[in-house]
């Protein structure tokens, strides 16, 4: 009879979980930098190039929908791990210079993040649901930085490396070395388990479509999305459309980025700390509605400028998203249906976002900006009604029975 190795210490989990969290935003940010030089070099439509980045995203939500039945057959761990591998393959086809190659990388990306994600808010709800606030803002927080340093790098890579393609590509490294850091991980986790009584076979997977705070929890985290793929999409060019330069509007788009990091880190584990989830959940609603708000009405203000209404529009999404995550950890009975209902809200999330930027897109064109931002401005209010219907409880130890009530 083979003896259980120690259980693998919750720090381990959680750093091998935040090396494959660099991975899931960077491929999305390091493309638009290239954009135009990519158009240039295959000749794209700029229709045609925005459809490869909002077909990345689409393809996120279609790994989501399929990543608790992967789980099921092959476990939450391993299906991860498949989802990286899928990331890591998708920027290396991405190294070759012709569309095709650009595109059917594209496709595997979004489908590898759209598996790993779902799969990781189950490993966390498993092993480490105690600090599941704090490891979901580190998560987000090593996403959010994996994209900083995409965006950022991208330009520098493509003129020492000699290619778009090749600054694409390299970002098939960092997938490899987290799949080297988390394979060793899920062997030990089901060395651990080797010696626990043999679980029950599960039931089929279904998404909770039925579940009223399933429900709920998609519509938080579909309006954090579509907030977030708004502003990245639109907020330089609202900004250029209001008499900045160009690099003055990437400072704007810059300054909102690196917002979103702390308030990604801290309000989670405020929520976690002071175990309540709705309070700060309204808060970003709040911070989201401010910047929108003051966008709408008064867009530099005379002596501050935009940065009060950039602040909180990046407090707003920086924090929505790890909440979104963490309810559905804090809230639900087990790793199995903490991976069902992510399936649901961050697939439905990432195809509401996928859809958002083209439709404002065709808003500015018939209407200007102000009517395009109306788009975020209601995205926040539903999200304000989500809160309101998810109610004041108390998150950490009600999670059996606010599931079994929803």
């Amino acid at each position: 009879m083979s003896v259980p190795e120690r259980p693998v210490r919750p720090a381990v989990v959680l750093l091998a979980v935040l090396a494959l969290g660099i991975n899931l935003r960077a491929a999305l940010s390091a493309y638009p930098p290239l954009l135009e030089t990519v158009r240039a070099d295959l000749g794209l439509s700029a229709g045609l190039a925005g459809v490869v980045q909002a077909g990345t995203v689409l393809m996120m939500g279609a790994g989501s929908f399929a990543a608790p039945t992967l789980a099921r057959r092959i476990d939450r761990e391993r299906a991860a791990a498949l989802g990286v591998v899928a990331v890591a393959a998708g920027n290396l086809a991405r190294g070759l210079p012709a569309t095709v190659a650009l595109v059917a990388g594209s496709v595997a990306i979004g489908l590898g993040i759209g598996v790993t994600g779902v799969a990781v808010t189950g490993v966390v709800r498993d092993h480490l649901p105690e600090r599941a606030g704090v490891a979901t803002g580190l998560y987000t927080v090593a996403m959010m930085g994996g994209a900083t340093v995409a965006s950022l790098t991208a330009l520098p890579l493509r003129d020492t490396l000699g290619g778009w393609w090749w600054a694409l590509a390299a970002w098939a490294l960092p997938a490899v070395l987290a799949l080297v850091v988390w394979w060793p991980v899920t062997r030990r986790l089901h060395h651990t388990a080797a010696g626990a009584p043999a679980a029950a076979p599960a039931p089929p997977v279904r998404l909770p479509w039925s579940s009223r705070f399933a429900r709920l929890a998609l519509a938080f985290q579909a309006m954090s999305s579509v907030q977030f793929y708004a502003w990245l999409t639109w907020l330089a060019p609202f900004y250029e459309a209001q008499g900045f330069t160009p690099a003055g509007a990437a400072v704007v788009l810059s300054v909102w980025n690196v917002v979103q990091i702390p308030a990604a880190l801290l309000v989670p584990a405020l929520a976690e700390r002071r175990h309540a989830w709705a309070p700060w959940a309204a808060l970003c609603v709040a911070c989201g509605g401010l910047g929108v708000g003051g966008m709408l009405v008064a867009p530099v203000l005379p002596v501050l400028g935009p940065w009060p209404w950039v602040v909180a529009a990046a407090v707003g999404v920086g924090a929505g998203f790890p909440l979104g995550l963490a309810v559905v950890a804090w809230r639900t009975p087990d790793g199995a249906t903490s991976a069902s209902v992510s399936a649901l809200t961050l697939g439905a999330a990432y195809v509401v976002a996928a859809l958002a930027p083209p439709a404002m897109g065709l808003l500015i064109d018939l209407a200007g900006f102000r009517a395009a931002l109306v788009v975020v401005a209601l995205g926040v209010v539903v999200q304000g009604v989500s809160v309101l219907r998810l109610g004041p409880r108390r998150v950490a130890w009600e999670g059996r029975a606010a599931a079994a009530r929803s």
